[in-house]
C-alpha cells in the first residue's frame, strides 16, 4: 500500500504539464494605476509587506554574459528611490557583465499575491558614500563576508574559504573595518516597467510603463 502511493506521488509530480493554477485574488485597470511606476512599486511592495510575502524583496536580475548569453540569480532589493538599488563584488560575474554592457532587468514575483513585476533599465555604480553608509549598516559577520569571498572565482575547498574568513576576522575588528573597494551597490534606473496581476482563464491584467524622451511615463494595457 506504501509502495502504491509513493508511486501515485512520483507520477504527480511527473507529470509536469498536468500542474494548474487559477489566479483569482486581485484585478489590475489602468485607471486604478498610479501616474507613477515608482509609486506604483511602492503601493504594491507596500501590500506584499503586509501580506508577509516569503522573501518580498528578492528579486531576479539578469543581464547579459560576456558570453552573449542571458544571465540571472537572485539578488536583494536594499534601496528604493528614483530606482532599484542592490548590493554586490564587483568582480563578480554579475560585476562584470554590468561593467561590459551596464544594462539589465529584474523580476519581481510574490505568490502569495499572484503578482509579478518586471522592470529594464540602465544599471550604474551608486556613489561611495552611498556603498558606505549600506555597508557599516550590515552586520559584522556580513561585512566580513564581503571581504572574504572572491566571489564568481574557482575555490579549492570550503576549508579554504574559512581559513581566508579567520584571516579577515584577524585583519579587521568590528572598530576597525572598512568596506572593500571591490563592493557596493548598484542602482536600476527603469525605462519600462510591466505590472502582472493574475486573473482567471489565463486572462492576465498587464499594465506597462514606458519612459519618454521627456522622462514622463505613458501608461498602456498590454493583451496577456
Amino acid at each position: 500500500m506504501v509502495l502504491l502511493s509513493i508511486k501515485k506521488l512520483e507520477n504527480q509530480v511527473m507529470n509536469i504539464s498536468s500542474i494548474r493554477k487559477e489566479y483569482t485574488l486581485k484585478s489590475l485597470d489602468i485607471k486604478d494605476a498610479s501616474p507613477s511606476p515608482i509609486t506604483q512599486f511602492r503601493e504594491w511592495f507596500g501590500e506584499a509587506l503586509r501580506s508577509e510575502v516569503l522573501e518580498v524583496n528578492a528579486m531576479s536580475l539578469s543581464t547579459l554574459g560576456l558570453d552573449g548569453f542571458p544571465n540571472g540569480r537572485i539578488v536583494l532589493l536594499k534601496e528604493l528611490d528614483h530606482g532599484f538599488v542592490f548590493f554586490t563584488n564587483y568582480q563578480s560575474e554579475k560585476g562584470r557583465e554590468l561593467e561590459a554592457l551596464g544594462k539589465g532587468a529584474l523580476t519581481f514575483y510574490w505568490a502569495e499575491l499572484e503578482r509579478q513585476i518586471r522592470i529594464k533599465g540602465v544599471i550604474e555604480k551608486i556613489s561611495a558614500e552611498e556603498s558606505d553608509a549600506y555597508f557599516f549598516s550590515r552586520p559584522y559577520g556580513s561585512q566580513i563576508g564581503a571581504w572574504t569571498s572572491p566571489q564568481s572565482q574557482p575555490i579549492q575547498s570550503r576549508e579554504d574559504l574559512d581559513k581566508r574568513q579567520s584571516e579577515i576576522e584577524g585583519r579587521f575588528s568590528p572598530d576597525t573595518m572598512k568596506r572593500p573597494d571591490h563592493w557596493g551597490g548598484y542602482r536600476l534606473t527603469p525605462i519600462k516597467i510591466e505590472f502582472w496581476q493574475g486573473r482567471e482563464s489565463r486572462l492576465h491584467d498587464r499594465v506597462l510603463y514606458q519612459k519618454m524622451e521627456d522622462n514622463s511615463w505613458e501608461i498602456s494595457r498590454l493583451a496577456p
